[in-house]
C-alpha cells in the first residue's frame, strides 16, 4: 500500500469520526481551536505534487475546522498566496520545479512570513536540519498521526500570532517616532545613547535648553514618561543593539 493510500485511509476514518461526534455534540479535533482572536479561520496551504493526498489531507483539515488551499507545485503558491490572512504552510520537500526547501528560501526572501510546516515522504537528517534551522515550525514524515499532524498546525499558527502581533507593535513605534522632526530625531538618537542635556547640546551646537524643550517633544510625541521606555523604543526599532 502506497504512503498516499495510507493518508487516505487515515483521513476516511477520521471523518468518519468527526461525523460521529458531530451527532453527539462533542468535538474529536480540540486541538484545531485557533487561539487567538480572528474573524475568519486560519488557511492551510497545502503545497504538494500528490494529487490524492493533497484530496486527503483537504478532507482531513476541513474536518478539523480550517480552510485549506491547495497547490501542486511550488511555483503555484507562489502566484496565488497573498499576505494578511493567518495560516501556514504545509510544504513537501521532494516536487518538480522549486521543491520544498527551495520555496521556503523564496518566501524568505520576498517577505511572507507564514510558518512551515514540512510533511514529506522522503524525509532525510540532512534535510530536516536544515529547513528547522532555515525557520521551519516542524518536519513531518508520512503518513503522520492526525494528533501530531494538528499539534504541529496550531503551533505554527501560534507563531503566526505572534509575529504579526511582535510586527503589529513595531509599525505603531516606527509611527511614533515618524512624528518626530529632523532635530527631535537627532536628540532622540542621543538621549537614548544616554548622553546629558549638556553634552547634547555642545554637539549639536545650540543652548541647552533648546535641548531641553526639543526632549519634552520627543518624550510627548513617542508617548512616553521615562527614559527607560525611550531607549525600548530604540532599541525594538533596531536604533540600539539588545541588552545582553
Amino acid at each position: 500500500m502506497s504512503k498516499a493510500d495510507e493518508f487516505r485511509q487515515c483521513a476516511e476514518a477520521e471523518e468518519a469520526m468527526s461525523w460521529a461526534a458531530n451527532r453527539s455534540g462533542a468535538s474529536v479535533f480540540p486541538e484545531a481551536e485557533f487561539r487567538g482572536v480572528t474573524t475568519a479561520p486560519p488557511i492551510v496551504h497545502v503545497v504538494d505534487d500528490d494529487a490524492p493526498f493533497r484530496a486527503a489531507i483537504a478532507r482531513l483539515l476541513g474536518a478539523s475546522g480550517y480552510q485549506v488551499a491547495l497547490y501542486g507545485s511550488a511555483s503555484e503558491l507562489l502566484d496565488k498566496l497573498r499576505g494578511g490572512e493567518p495560516g501556514c504552510i504545509l510544504l513537501d520537500v521532494k516536487m518538480s520545479g522549486l521543491n520544498g526547501p527551495e520555496l521556503q528560501q523564496r518566501l524568505r526572501q520576498i517577505g511572507h512570513k507564514l510558518p512551515i510546516v514540512f510533511l514529506t515522504g522522503y524525509g532525510d537528517v540532512p534535510t530536516s536540519v536544515r529547513t528547522i534551522k532555515a525557520g521551519a515550525e516542524d518536519f513531518l514524515i508520512k503518513p503522520v498521526p492526525k494528533k501530531d499532524l494538528l499539534a504541529a498546525i496550531g503551533r505554527a499558527l501560534d507563531r503566526y500570532e505572534r509575529l504579526r502581533e511582535q510586527d503589529s507593535r513595531i509599525t505603531a513605534l516606527q509611527s511614533l517616532v515618524s512624528r518626530l522632526t529632523a532635530r527631535e530625531r537627532e536628540v532622540f538618537s542621543l538621549v537614548v545613547r544616554g548622553k546629558l542635556n549638556k553634552q547634547i547640546a555642545y554637539e549639536l551646537d545650540v543652548a541647552e535648553r533648546t535641548i531641553k524643550a526639543h526632549r519634552q517633544q520627543v518624550m510627548e510625541k513617542c508617548e512616553v514618561q521615562t527614559l527607560a521606555e525611550l531607549v525600548l523604543i530604540a532599541e525594538r526599532l533596531g536604533m540600539l543593539p539588545l541588552h545582553g
